[in-house]
C-alpha cells in the first residue's frame, strides 16, 4: 500500500525572479554583443540556446495550491509526495502534477453522476454533474421490501491512496457507500419492539453503525467519512398500505395492554383499601362482581352508564 508523504517544495518567487531575469537579460545582453561584434562567439549561442531552453523548461515548474487543494507529484512514474500547503511553489518541471480536492463533499445514494465531457481542443463541452438520489429497494432483516437512502459527507485525507489505490476513487465511495447501505438495511427489521434496534426506532445507533461500515470500506481510498444519515426511509409501495394497518393495529394492541395494566393495579389498589379500611366486607362472588364492574368502566373505550343498587347489600 502506498503511503502518502509529504513533499516540500521552494517558494515559487525567487525561481519566478531568476526566469524573468534570464527572461527578458540575456537575450538583450546577445542583442549587444551581436551589435558590438561582427561575429558571436561560439560560447555566446551556447548560453543563448541553453537561455532559452531554460526559460521554456521552467514555467511548467510552478505550482499554485488553494487552500484545501493537493497536488501529488510523480517523476517519470514514481510517486515522489504529495503538496497539501496552500501557496506559490516551484517544483522539478519533469515532475507529473495531479491535482486532487481536499474539500468536504457529499453525495446522495442512488444518485448517478455524469462526468466532464471535453472536445479535442480541451474546451468543455458538458460540465460535470449528478442526478438527485434515489432511494434503493432492499428487504430488511425480516424480508420486508424497504425503500432506503443515505446522505454521506466525506472528504481526501490521504492523497496517495485516493490516487493509486483505487480507480477511481469518487466512483469508488458511491459503490461501496450504497453496499453499504443495503448491508445494514438487511441487518435490522424496519420496525420492533423497544429493546430491539430497528432502522425506523433506532435512528442515531443506525446511523452510526452505517457511519462506521462505511468508514471500514473506505481506509483503502484515503478518504475519511465525517457524517452519514439516513435521508428516506419507508416501506414500499407494494406493501406500505399493509403494512400500515399492521402497526395500526400494534399500536392499538399497545395502547389496550397498557389499559389492562393500569386498570388490574387500579382494581387491585380499591380492594386493598376497601380490605384495611374495613368499609366493607365482600365474599368472592361480589368481590368478583366488583373486579368485573371496575374493568369495564376503566378498559371500555366509551362512557360507562352507572346503574345505582337502592336495596340492600344482596338485593
Amino acid at each position: 500500500m502506498i503511503q502518502e508523504f509529504k513533499f516540500r517544495p521552494l517558494s515559487g518567487w525567487f525561481p519566478l525572479l531568476i526566469w524573468l531575469v534570464l527572461l527578458l537579460g540575456v537575450p538583450a545582453w546577445f542583442a549587444y554583443q551581436v551589435a558590438n561584434h561582427d561575429q558571436p562567439e561560439a560560447w555566446q549561442i551556447i548560453a543563448l540556446v541553453a537561455t532559452i531552453v531554460t526559460c521554456i523548461i521552467t514555467p511548467f515548474g510552478f505550482q499554485a495550491v488553494a487552500p484545501n487543494s493537493a497536488r501529488a507529484l510523480l517523476l517519470f512514474g514514481k510517486y515522489v509526495g504529495s503538496i497539501t500547503e496552500s501557496g506559490f511553489y516551484w517544483v522539478n518541471p519533469f515532475y507529473s502534477k495531479r491535482k486532487i480536492s481536499l474539500r468536504v463533499r457529499n453525495f446522495e445514494t442512488g444518485s448517478v453522476s455524469t462526468p466532464e465531457v471535453k472536445n479535442l481542443a480541451g474546451e468543455i463541452q458538458q460540465h460535470k454533474s449528478r442526478t438527485s438520489g434515489r432511494p434503493s429497494k432492499v428487504n430488511d432483516r425480516d424480508g420486508n421490501p424497504i425503500d432506503i437512502s443515505a446522505v454521506v459527507v466525506w472528504k481526501v485525507v490521504n492523497t496517495a491512496e485516493a490516487l493509486f489505490e483505487v480507480d477511481d476513487y469518487e466512483d469508488f465511495v458511491a459503490v461501496q457507500s450504497e453496499a453499504a447501505l443495503r448491508n445494514l438495511a438487511t441487518r435490522h427489521p424496519y420496525d420492533s419492539e423497544d429493546h430491539e434496534i430497528s432502522l425506523r426506532g433506532n435512528t442515531v445507533e443506525v446511523c452510526q453503525q452505517l457511519q462506521g461500515d462505511i468508514q471500514e470500506r473506505l481506509d483503502k481510498a484515503g478518504v475519511e467519512v465525517i457524517e452519514s444519515r439516513i435521508s428516506h426511509l419507508a416501506y414500499s409501495q407494494e406493501i406500505a398500505a399493509a403494512m400500515l394497518q399492521r402497526q395500526q393495529a400494534q399500536a392499538v394492541v399497545a395502547a389496550r395492554t397498557k389499559i389492562v395494566e393500569g386498570a388490574v393495579g387500579m382494581v387491585e389498589m380499591a380492594l386493598d383499601h376497601l380490605a384495611k379500611d374495613n368499609i366493607v366486607e365482600l365474599d368472592d362472588e361480589r368481590r368478583a362482581a366488583m373486579v368485573s364492574n371496575l374493568l369495564v368502566v376503566l378498559c371500555s373505550d366509551r362512557h360507562t352508564q352507572p346503574v345505582v343498587n337502592t336495596g340492600t347489600l344482596y338485593n
